[in-house]
């Protein structure tokens, strides 16, 4: 009989690890089922008790590079200054396990294609809540700063455009990077907030049932980081997944503007700026996810990605990277796409 292979045995090890953790908790025997995951290793279910009551479990494999520590102290934070965070039920820091409330379903994507009378108001919830929790006393926390930011933009090429042309050009990677980064430095200004990073429709969820701000339940906060306060308003209006009406987006930024008494003129050029940044990067990641990780579906969000970057370049503050972005990076054609899927 043959061994059975590493794969395997990881997969049997992590099997056996959970059934440990969930048996030391009140939860332990509830029925188990799977929920949809995202793009990283992190992996989800379902937990339900005979009377119906439900709880997540997310299982993080510390040997895949995940990490429960950020996502137990920011949930903590948030829920702090009245967001609604899952509340942490039980968790194995060392193995990854974590046991948390459930916020049910009703992601905010989901619920605008049910309801699209809907839409207006869960963006006004999701500003809101971004006003609240900007200005909230600053965590400690790594900085989301202009350097890094101009390397993560710099995945468009390294990624997007070496996936299309077949070949890197390092020397016009830096060159960006170094160009773009003066520009980060010029225009996004000010005190940082807590960026959650992936602020947008399939991380949101709408409870109606809750007051005020808690009414948007939050995931995906892990990766937080000290950034700009446009940053997540960037992420919840130029999605990647939906198309926001534009009408949406200028009063979303209007309303976040007046409630949160920011200096209107700078703010929209940062809002810009972040956006072109946000972008760029997402090009790089979602070719990424197709070439190597073997998820080709994300190639199909690219030409909306493509959109939000191209107007934002449109911007005069940044015509220093305008013309070398133009003339270097491929429009998404279909010939195109067809070069990102493995």
């Amino acid at each position: 009989m043959a061994a059975p292979d590493g794969a395997h045995l990881r997969m049997t090890d992590r099997k056996t690890l959970c059934e440990t953790f969930l048996s030391a908790t009140p939860f332990a025997g509830w029925q188990r089922g799977p929920l949809a995951g995202d793009a990283s290793n992190r992996r989800y279910e379902r937990l339900t008790g005979d009377s119906g009551e439900t709880v997540v479990l997310m299982d993080a494999p510390p040997e895949k590079g995940e990490d429960v520590r950020p996502f137990i102290r920011v949930a903590g934070y948030l829920r702090d200054h009245g967001l609604s965070a899952p509340e942490i039920l039980a968790h194995d820091v060392e193995q990854g396990f974590l046991l948390l409330e459930d916020l049910g379903d009703d992601l905010y994507a989901r619920v605008i294609l049910r309801e699209p009378a809907l839409e207006k108001e869960l963006y006004e919830a999701a500003t809101g809540a971004l006003v609240t929790l900007h200005q909230a006393p600053m965590p400690d926390l790594e900085p989301y700063g202009p350097r890094m930011m101009a390397e993560m933009s710099g995945l468009a090429l390294s990624k997007y455009r070496a996936g299309i042309l077949g070949s890197q050009d390092a020397d016009l990677q830096a060159r960006f990077e170094d160009m773009f980064e003066d520009i980060l430095r010029e225009t996004v200004k000010g005190d940082p907030v807590l960026v959650q990073r992936d602020y947008h429709a399939e991380n949101l969820l709408w409870l109606p049932d809750r007051e005020g701000v808690a009414r948007v339940g939050l995931l995906d906060f892990q990766d937080a980081r000290a950034g700009h306060p446009a940053y997540d308003l960037v992420s919840l209006l130029q999605d990647a997944r939906r198309d926001v009406p534009a009408g949406i987006e200028m009063q979303m930024i209007d309303r976040y503007v007046v409630a949160s008494g920011v200096d209107e003129s700078g703010f929209r050029t940062a809002y810009t700026v972040l956006g072109v940044q946000r972008n760029l990067r997402i090009l790089g990641v979602f070719a990424r996810l197709s070439m190597d990780y073997g998820k080709p579906h994300y190639v199909d969000l690219i030409p909306r990605v493509w959109n939000h970057f191209i107007r934002g370049l449109e911007h005069p503050v940044l015509a220093r990277v305008a013309a070398l972005l133009h003339e270097s990076l491929p429009a998404p054609t279909p010939e195109n796409l067809d070069k990102l899927r493995p």
